[in-house]
């Protein structure tokens, strides 16, 4: 509970319930759909692993390259005015010594001459601190990266949406749903409909990025509790008394993303000058240059995931069904993992920027130890809980038989995911971005080859062996880089940055 400890916790805790906010409204729908049928359940659990699969090719790399390019450009932007009057002041001192020719002893500060190496001028870590609520208050910021992240995100979320209405046949046939399959009906309606909200999903992606830049994670929060409450109030409203089952399903969700985006984007304009003065402030090049590395990384990441969903499809509707509620369980407690994740990238990224190394390896260890506990913790929550309360998704026998066979699996890796889910966030904020590509698409190779053999030997139990593996392949990724004081950790073993 010091100063570190308190900072990771204010920006970690309000990041953890937005990121597990959705996915638990995810989980209502997957409870309200669970009422219509074990089929719906199923085809709404392809679709959805269809579209986060789209959404994470496209928003991922934006969003992790957004809140380091953020948090670095925010930073030095605050420093360098400090600087620049600290400059002055020297002249303004060295000036009035000539006038007044004063001695050495008059001029030198009382603490350097008891041989300490600070300055009058305060740290920048200090003037950040300090001056960041005056900075804003006295006017708008200019962050390039935040109008480029929006530019981008835009685009991305129309080319999205295009992609999935109009391949949406195609899709679910690759992901095992045949032609004559009962879910091919109610997947194609919830797929397509909710398609149309990519733009917002996006969009509001983006500009959470932007926000966690600003270590500013309780602004996301509210945006996305006031989109995820409207999405659980029209749920029942459109699927039952409506009767429009998982269309009405996907239209409430639709909605709700569109007003996270509205307050998002409401709430940035009163921060941010949207509208850089000339095109050649934009950063193309830079945010393009990372993302496709990171998005080498995010395929390699979801297709192991989207992979599993698939050949679950292929066991049928009920175990389809069961491995849709083990899967949402499983992400939704892991995500909360990322909030840990998102404040250890942020403050990394502003430690880097101030070359504050002592800082930069407290901060990844302390985020790394408050991982294992969170994991730890979360292990016995999401055991007992699904034990005790799968009914909740799900009245078939055969489906809740299945998802006591997953509880094992989806409790026991969660010390694993917590761990492996931070190294990504410390590494992001390190701007590690070619290793974790690189890395990961080798572990996502070993997972795959593992997953084809599970799935035909075990079926259902193999997929979730292999999700094991492929996890805690992950967690041994960010050891090793780590560990070995390579990259960007370098200073870990030389104690210096070159």
């Amino acid at each position: 509970m010091d100063s570190l400890g308190l900072e990771i916790l204010r920006i970690a805790f309000p990041a953890a319930l937005a990121l597990a906010a959705d996915p638990i409204a995810s989980l209502i729908d997957t409870a309200f759909i669970g009422r219509i049928g074990p089929v719906e359940l199923a085809a709404v659990g392809v679709s959805i692993a269809i579209f986060n699969q789209a959404s994470r090719i496209t928003i991922f790399p934006l969003v992790s390259i957004t809140t380091s390019f953020v948090a670095e450009e925010d930073t030095l932007g605050k420093i360098s005015p400090e600087a620049a009057k600290c400059e002055d002041l020297e002249k303004s001192r060295h000036k009035n010594n000539e006038m007044k020719e004063l001695t050495t002893e008059d001029v030198v500060p009382e603490n350097l001459e008891k041989g300490s190496n600070t300055s009058t001028c305060k740290s920048s870590s200090e003037i950040a601190s300090k001056t960041e609520n005056i900075e804003v208050k006295k006017g708008k910021r200019h962050i390039p990266s935040a109008s480029t992240a929006l530019i981008l995100g835009s685009i991305l979320g129309l080319l999205q949406a295009i992609f999935l209405v109009f391949g949406a046949k195609t899709l679910l046939r690759v992901m095992g749903v045949k032609h004559n399959s009962p879910m091919l009906k109610p997947a194609l309606k919830y797929l397509t409909l909710r398609s149309l909200g990519a733009p917002a999903v996006l969009l509001s992606l983006a500009m959470q990025g932007i926000f966690r830049g600003f270590k500013d994670t309780k602004t996301p929060l509210y945006a996305t509790v006031a989109g995820d409450l409207t999405n659980i109030i029209l749920d029942p409203i459109f699927i039952f008394a409506l009767r429009l089952g998982v269309s009405g399903a996907a239209i409430a969700h639709v909605l709700s993303q569109y007003l996270i985006s509205v307050i998002l984007l409401w709430r940035l304009m009163k921060q941010v000058n949207l509208l850089p003065p000339n095109m050649e402030d934009l950063q193309f090049g830079k945010f393009l240059k990372n993302g496709f590395l990171l998005l080498a990384r995010v395929i390699a990441v979801t297709f192991c995931v989207t992979l599993a969903a698939s050949m679950a499809a292929r066991l049928g509707s009920t175990p389809m069904a069961a491995f849709q509620i083990c899967l949402q369980v499983w992400m939704t407690s892991s995500l909360l993992a990322d909030g840990l994740a998102v404040a250890g990238q942020a403050i990394l990224a502003c430690a880097f920027a101030e070359k504050d190394y002592r800082k930069v390896t407290a901060a990844a260890s302390r985020v790394l130890q408050m991982s294992f506990v969170l994991g730890v913790g979360l292990a016995i929550v999401v055991g007992v809980g699904l034990y005790f309360g799968s009914g909740i998704f799900s009245k078939d026998a055969s489906v809740l038989h299945l998802i006591s066979i997953g509880v094992p699996f989806v409790a026991a890796t969660q010390p694993i995911n917590s761990i492996a889910f931070v190294f990504d966030g410390v590494n992001f904020g390190a701007s590690d971005f070619a290793y974790t590509a690189y890395s990961m698409v080798l572990v996502a190779g070993a997972s795959i080859a593992a997953l084809f053999l599970l799935y035909k030997s075990n079926g259902f139990i193999g997929i979730w062996v292999a999700l094991t593996i492929y996890m805690a392949l992950r967690c041994l990724a960010g050891v090793w880089r780590m560990g070995t004081g390579t990259g960007p950790w370098r200073f870990l073993r030389n104690r210096s940055m070159p």
